[in-house]
Protein backbone atom coordinates (compact mmCIF):
# COMPACT_ATOMS: atom_id res chain seq x y z
CA UNK A 1 0.00 0.00 0.00
CA UNK A 2 0.95 3.54 -0.69
CA UNK A 3 -0.80 5.47 1.28
CA UNK A 4 0.65 7.27 4.50
CA UNK A 5 -1.66 5.71 6.99
CA UNK A 6 -2.02 2.19 5.92
CA UNK A 7 -3.97 -0.26 9.06
CA UNK A 8 -1.79 -3.01 8.48
CA UNK A 9 2.25 -1.73 8.65
CA UNK A 10 3.47 -4.04 11.58
CA UNK A 11 1.71 -7.09 11.25
CA UNK A 12 2.22 -9.92 9.26
CA UNK A 13 0.12 -11.14 6.52
CA UNK A 14 -1.64 -14.40 7.21
CA UNK A 15 -0.63 -14.71 10.63
CA UNK A 16 -3.72 -15.48 13.35
CA UNK A 17 -5.32 -13.55 16.21
CA UNK A 18 -3.80 -14.61 19.18
CA UNK A 19 -5.77 -14.46 23.00
CA UNK A 20 -3.80 -11.17 23.61
CA UNK A 21 -5.46 -9.77 20.92
CA UNK A 22 -8.49 -11.23 21.66
CA UNK A 23 -8.39 -9.24 24.92
CA UNK A 24 -7.61 -6.27 23.25
CA UNK A 25 -10.65 -6.00 20.83
CA UNK A 26 -13.24 -7.27 23.55
CA UNK A 27 -11.60 -4.42 26.01
CA UNK A 28 -12.07 -1.75 22.69
CA UNK A 29 -15.10 -3.00 22.31
CA UNK A 30 -16.56 -2.29 25.73
CA UNK A 31 -15.04 1.57 25.57
CA UNK A 32 -17.28 1.70 22.16
CA UNK A 33 -14.20 2.03 20.07
CA UNK A 34 -14.82 1.67 16.51
CA UNK A 35 -13.37 -1.16 14.18
CA UNK A 36 -10.94 0.69 12.03
CA UNK A 37 -9.17 2.02 15.38
CA UNK A 38 -8.76 -1.60 16.86
CA UNK A 39 -8.20 -2.69 13.79
CA UNK A 40 -5.11 -0.24 13.59
CA UNK A 41 -3.69 -0.72 16.97
CA UNK A 42 -3.83 -4.31 16.46
CA UNK A 43 -2.30 -3.94 12.85
CA UNK A 44 -4.70 -6.01 10.90
CA UNK A 45 -7.83 -5.30 8.47
CA UNK A 46 -11.36 -3.86 10.10
CA UNK A 47 -12.99 -6.83 7.95
CA UNK A 48 -10.68 -9.93 10.46
CA UNK A 49 -12.19 -7.49 13.50
CA UNK A 50 -15.43 -8.25 12.08
CA UNK A 51 -15.07 -11.15 11.28
CA UNK A 52 -13.78 -11.74 14.93
CA UNK A 53 -16.22 -10.25 16.97
CA UNK A 54 -18.95 -12.48 14.84
CA UNK A 55 -16.99 -15.30 15.92
CA UNK A 56 -16.71 -14.73 19.92
CA UNK A 57 -20.40 -13.21 20.15
CA UNK A 58 -22.36 -14.18 23.02
CA UNK A 59 -26.08 -14.08 22.81
CA UNK A 60 -27.94 -12.29 26.08
CA UNK A 61 -31.32 -12.17 27.43
CA UNK A 62 -33.19 -14.42 24.93
CA UNK A 63 -30.96 -13.68 21.88
CA UNK A 64 -31.09 -10.40 21.70
CA UNK A 65 -27.80 -8.56 23.26
CA UNK A 66 -24.62 -9.71 21.66
CA UNK A 67 -21.45 -9.10 23.52
CA UNK A 68 -17.86 -9.98 22.05
CA UNK A 69 -15.93 -12.27 24.77
CA UNK A 70 -12.28 -12.93 23.56
CA UNK A 71 -12.08 -16.67 25.27
CA UNK A 72 -15.31 -17.47 23.24
CA UNK A 73 -13.89 -16.38 20.39
CA UNK A 74 -10.54 -18.39 20.85
CA UNK A 75 -12.28 -21.77 21.64
CA UNK A 76 -14.21 -21.45 18.18
CA UNK A 77 -10.72 -20.26 16.61
CA UNK A 78 -9.44 -23.65 18.33
CA UNK A 79 -12.43 -25.69 17.58
CA UNK A 80 -11.91 -24.81 13.83
CA UNK A 81 -8.25 -25.48 13.37
CA UNK A 82 -9.01 -28.86 14.96
CA UNK A 83 -10.81 -29.82 11.72
CA UNK A 84 -8.54 -28.29 8.88
CA UNK A 85 -5.83 -29.89 7.43
CA UNK A 86 -6.00 -33.35 5.14
CA UNK A 87 -6.88 -36.63 7.27
CA UNK A 88 -4.67 -39.35 7.01
CA UNK A 89 -5.63 -42.16 5.18
CA UNK A 90 -3.29 -44.33 7.79
CA UNK A 91 -6.12 -45.61 9.86
CA UNK A 92 -8.82 -45.93 7.23
CA UNK A 93 -6.81 -48.75 5.52
CA UNK A 94 -5.53 -50.92 8.77
CA UNK A 95 -6.46 -53.64 6.48
CA UNK A 96 -4.56 -53.08 3.86
CA UNK A 97 -1.64 -52.11 5.90
CA UNK A 98 -1.83 -55.34 8.48
CA UNK A 99 -1.67 -57.45 4.70
CA UNK A 100 1.56 -55.56 3.86
CA UNK A 101 3.31 -56.22 7.04
CA UNK A 102 2.29 -60.04 7.19
CA UNK A 103 3.56 -60.84 3.96
CA UNK A 104 6.59 -58.44 4.10
CA UNK A 105 7.65 -60.65 7.17
CA UNK A 106 6.29 -63.73 6.36
CA UNK A 107 7.10 -64.16 2.59
CA UNK A 108 10.07 -61.81 1.88
CA UNK A 109 7.90 -59.81 -0.34
CA UNK A 110 8.56 -55.75 -0.89
CA UNK A 111 6.22 -53.07 -0.48
CA UNK A 112 6.23 -52.09 -4.05
CA UNK A 113 5.35 -56.03 -4.61
CA UNK A 114 2.91 -56.05 -1.92
CA UNK A 115 0.93 -52.90 -3.68
CA UNK A 116 1.04 -53.37 -7.06
CA UNK A 117 -0.12 -57.30 -5.95
CA UNK A 118 -3.28 -55.86 -4.49
CA UNK A 119 -3.94 -53.82 -7.55
CA UNK A 120 -3.25 -56.73 -10.10
CA UNK A 121 -5.15 -59.34 -7.67
CA UNK A 122 -7.62 -57.13 -6.88
CA UNK A 123 -7.95 -58.21 -3.03
CA UNK A 124 -9.24 -55.14 -1.99
CA UNK A 125 -10.85 -51.88 -3.32
CA UNK A 126 -8.47 -49.32 -5.32
CA UNK A 127 -9.29 -46.22 -2.17
CA UNK A 128 -7.92 -49.16 0.13
CA UNK A 129 -5.24 -49.47 -1.29
CA UNK A 130 -2.12 -47.18 -0.73
CA UNK A 131 0.67 -46.75 -3.27
CA UNK A 132 4.44 -47.95 -2.85
CA UNK A 133 5.77 -44.60 -2.33
CA UNK A 134 2.75 -43.97 0.71
CA UNK A 135 3.86 -47.18 2.12
CA UNK A 136 7.39 -45.82 2.41
CA UNK A 137 6.52 -42.78 3.53
CA UNK A 138 4.88 -44.44 6.43
CA UNK A 139 7.63 -46.28 6.88
CA UNK A 140 9.84 -43.01 7.49
CA UNK A 141 7.21 -41.88 9.72
CA UNK A 142 7.47 -45.03 12.13
CA UNK A 143 4.06 -46.00 11.53
CA UNK A 144 4.46 -49.49 10.42
CA UNK A 145 6.56 -52.45 11.97
CA UNK A 146 8.53 -52.14 9.18
CA UNK A 147 11.96 -50.18 9.52
CA UNK A 148 14.42 -48.78 7.66
CA UNK A 149 17.31 -51.41 7.66
CA UNK A 150 14.33 -53.91 7.00
CA UNK A 151 14.55 -52.82 3.34
CA UNK A 152 18.26 -53.40 2.16
CA UNK A 153 17.98 -51.64 -1.07
CA UNK A 154 16.69 -48.38 0.57
CA UNK A 155 20.11 -48.03 2.46
CA UNK A 156 22.09 -48.88 0.06
CA UNK A 157 21.15 -46.19 -2.56
CA UNK A 158 23.11 -42.46 -2.05
CA UNK A 159 20.56 -39.76 -1.95
CA UNK A 160 22.91 -36.70 -1.12
CA UNK A 161 23.12 -34.40 -4.54
CA UNK A 162 26.59 -34.42 -6.33
CA UNK A 163 27.76 -31.10 -7.35
CA UNK A 164 30.38 -29.89 -9.77
CA UNK A 165 32.90 -27.61 -8.08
Amino acid sequence: MDSLHSIMDKRKKGTHLLLEERVIIQTRLKDHCSLRSIAREIGCSPSTIHYEIKRGAVKLYHGKVKRYKAQQGQSVYQNNRQHCGRKSDFLKKHKFIDYVQRHFFEDGWSLDVCSNRCAAVDEFASRDIGCARTLYNYVDQGLLSIHNYDLPEKLKRNTKIHRIR
